[in-house]
């Protein structure tokens, strides 16, 4: 005999999964937009809170306030130096399309300036060794310019869908910074876990969340602002360009924006620009380098709990996925997925045993 309330149930979960992915389907063209609406309503929360306190009961004045400060101080500075780094992106890309830039020719010079013996060893490293460096890594350099340059110059063919997109994501963010106290608990609610593996979940999501936004995000935009400052002082074409793939870079552990700025560091010295090669060996090792020492602790701490190869792979990983909104998705998934089985560990053991950095 069949049961019913199994039955009933079977059909109403599958009902609520159908209904659920049909859902994310509908809004999937906004998807970017309503993620970064939810991260900037956890982020600016507490301002929120602050100007709530002021005004008690005018909700919608302090989530008006909370947006437009968000307008001034973080959107408007944004699509500012967004606007100058299209100009930049078109204009390398044109000289890219044009052969005007040509990686393999700035590469072949600093080959020539290096003395002798070293020029032997290169060459003798494999067939025409370096030649085949060179060819790959120019190729490797000239796309990843060009994919930026592309995606820039595709924002302001696609103004109307940005336009658009922006527009509800401002929308959204007042009503999750107005409403925020009853989403979050529901959500919370809403989830088919036990209340402590709920709470865990969502306490982890927001510390990574933040501290992937305060840490990674707003240290990778000092060291791109450095960088393009430094770049610009020693008369680097493209600074802010530069700057902006420094500003990327500087996601991954370890390597972080000495991938840019080492090589032009070379460049400039082998072809005897000897003391804009010093510029930016001091700057990329004091200034920028420091700029991560000192401001990460202070913004992140160690809230996130990740081990930093984990944040490499998953940072790469989220942005080859999903574009820029992967800097935050992916360790985001990889914390997620450290803390189930941090909980099942200590379930089925019944013994803390928490994560390792």
């Amino acid at each position: 005999m069949i049961d019913r309330r199994r039955l009933e149930t079977g059909g109403f979960i599958t009902f609520l999964v159908a209904i659920t992915i049909a859902l994310c389907v509908v809004v999937s063209s906004f998807a970017a937009a309503l993620l970064w609406s939810a991260l900037a309503a956890i982020l600016f929360q507490s301002l929120y809170h602050w100007l709530l306190k002021r005004w008690p009961e005018r909700r919608n004045l302090a989530a008006a306030l909370t947006l437009l400060i968000i307008f001034v101080a973080v959107i408007v500075p944004t699509l500012f130096i967004g606007s100058l780094v299209i100009d930049q992106s078109a204009s390398v890309y044109a000289k890219l399309q044009s052969g005007q830039i040509n990686f393999g020719a700035y590469f072949q010079q600093i080959h020539d300036a290096l003395p002798n013996r070293i020029q032997g060893a290169l060459d003798k490293a494999g067939l025409n060794s370096f030649e085949q460096a060179q060819s790959r890594v120019s190729t490797i350099l000239g796309n990843s310019v060009r994919s930026i340059a592309g995606q820039a110059l595709s924002i302001g063919r696609n103004a109307a869908a940005f336009l658009l997109s922006f527009g509800v994501g401002l929308y959204v963010t007042f009503f999750l910074l107005r409403d925020g106290d009853k989403v979050g608990p529901a959500i919370r609610l809403a989830l088919p876990f036990e209340h402590s593996v709920a709470e865990k979940l969502v306490d982890k999501f927001v510390a990574v969340v933040r501290a992937t936004i305060k840490g990674s995000v707003i240290v990778g935009l000092v060291q791109g602002a450095l960088g393009g400052l430094t770049f610009w002082i020693v008369g680097v074409p493209a600074a802010l360009l530069w700057g902006l793939l420094m500003a990327l870079t500087s996601l991954l552990p370890a390597v972080g924006p000495a991938i840019v700025w080492v090589p032009v560091a070379v460049y400039l010295l082998a072809t005897g620009a000897i003391w804009q090669g010093v510029v930016v060996i001091v700057s990329g090792v004091v200034v920028i380098g420091l700029a991560d020492n000192i401001l990460r602790p202070i913004l992140v701490g160690r809230d996130t709990g990740i081990p930093d190869y984990v944040v490499l792979v998953t940072t790469l990983g989220g942005i080859e996925l999903i574009g820029l909104s992967g800097i935050v998705v992916g360790p985001l998934v990889a914390a997620l997925f450290l803390t189930a089985w941090q909980i099942l560990t200590e379930q089925r053991h019944g013994m803390p045993e928490p994560l390792k950095d």
